[in-house]
């Protein structure tokens, strides 16, 4: 018994707590984000769904909208006239005429969609406004209404099913089992106790019924002993209020138990209730603790990650403009390399030209050292062969 106590007050706590998590705000960023994706859808189709009224009483409606929503609702009712008017006549036209309708058709609800998304985008940029068109224009389509409350109950069964985890869905259909089992025990106990009430109730009445039929027949058999019969009658009487006083005060005595055992039962819960909320607070202040801790540590991130940014800007220009004078160095450097080039031909020619002339000097003077050698030869054997003909003429002599 105390293990199944346990356990209901434990499924009890945990039904409490998811109760109480459907009126948490979303905590995580996935989840917000659906839950205003579809709050905005809302907004949307509440507005949309206004937007036949205002067009119906746009001469009402004008100096609260302003030129610019009046411009955009009047091409509005102008393309919904013209579509209704085609569809009324493609019902009412031929069949060779159907597909060149079909695409008017097609072309027309383009356009009437982009300016109904033209009047949306210029409503839902001032709020003010359309507070104030909800309160005037109240009257929706029954169709709308009843898409926009199944849509919010979407929304809203949504929410609950993006805040209960897998656990607390499995713990939540465990808790409605335990529920419906309790439930089930509980109709069986009473059908029990209806079942014993009844037999007793008939008991009784047949007794009573008996007990009636004994005074009828003692007070027929006993009319000439009145004294005795009152005296017997009387007895019997206080016999039968006396077990029915004993039978009362068993039953009163059986609902006080009853009833010391459910206010046991309630106090255990709310204890159990009370303990479990301490450490839920305890653990949601962990939460925000956590939370804090990770918002700081975003801070840092997103600080050094500015720095480093900066850093990286800074020598991301400086790298620009080193790149930049490069370019400039790499352009002179190219000239001057042309220029150097040309400088080293002309210098190479004109090494080849003193080269070329240094060579023919050396060959010229070679050849003149060769002709002032064979000079000097003839000169000397000119000289040397005079000197043997005057020899010669003076031996003649």
């Amino acid at each position: 018994k105390g293990m199944a106590t346990s356990k209901m007050a434990t499924i009890t706590l945990d039904a409490v707590k998811m109760l109480d998590r459907r009126q948490l705000k979303p905590d995580s960023i996935e989840t917000d984000r659906i839950i205003t994706v579809l709050d905005e859808t809302i907004a949307k189709l509440e507005m949309s769904s206004l937007i036949p009224c205002i067009t119906n009483s746009l001469d009402k409606f004008a100096d609260m909208l302003g030129p610019e929503i009046t411009t955009n609702l009047i091409e509005y009712q102008k393309l919904s006239n013209e579509m209704e008017h085609l569809l009324s006549s493609s019902e009412e036209g031929d069949a060779p005429r159907a597909e060149e309708q079909r695409g008017c058709v097609c072309l027309l609800e383009r356009r009437l969609k982009c300016s109904v998304r033209n009047v949306l985008r210029l409503l839902l940029a001032n709020p003010s406004l359309c507070q104030a068109l909800k309160h005037e224009a109240w009257a929706r389509e029954p169709p709308a209404e009843a898409f926009i409350k199944a849509f919010g109950e979407l929304r809203n069964f949504m929410l609950e099913r993006l805040l209960t985890s897998p656990v607390e869905e499995e713990e939540k259909i465990q808790f409605m089992e335990y529920i419906s089992l309790q439930i089930k025990k509980n109709t069986e106990a009473i059908t029990a106790l209806q079942a014993e009430l009844a037999a007793a109730t008939r008991t009784r009445e047949e007794e009573i019924h008996k007990k009636d039929n004994v005074i009828k027949d003692l007070k027929t058999s006993m009319q000439d002993l009145t004294k005795d019969g009152k005296a017997s009658i009387q007895q019997l009487k206080q016999e039968g209020q006396k077990q029915r006083e004993e039978e009362l005060q068993a039953s009163q005595a059986r609902c006080a138990r009853l009833q010391q055992d459910i206010q046991e039962l309630g106090t255990q819960l709310n204890a159990l209730v009370l303990e479990r909320r301490a450490s839920e607070l305890a653990l949601r202040k962990r939460k925000c603790r956590a939370e804090k801790e990770i918002v700081n540590w975003i801070e840092k991130y997103d600080t050094d990650i500015g720095e480093k940014q900066a850093e990286y800007d800074d020598i991301h220009a400086a790298y620009m403009e080193e790149k930049a004078q490069l370019s400039l160095l790499m352009e002179k450097r190219d000239a001057l390399l042309q220029e150097y080039s040309q400088i080293e031909e002309e210098r190479r020619i004109r090494q080849q030209k003193e080269e070329a002339a240094l060579k023919e000097f050396r060959t010229r003077t070679f050849a003149a050292i060769r002709i002032q050698a064979c000079w000097r030869g003839y000169l000397v054997r000119s000289l040397f062969k005079s000197k043997r003909k005057k020899k010669k003429k003076g031996k003649g002599k």
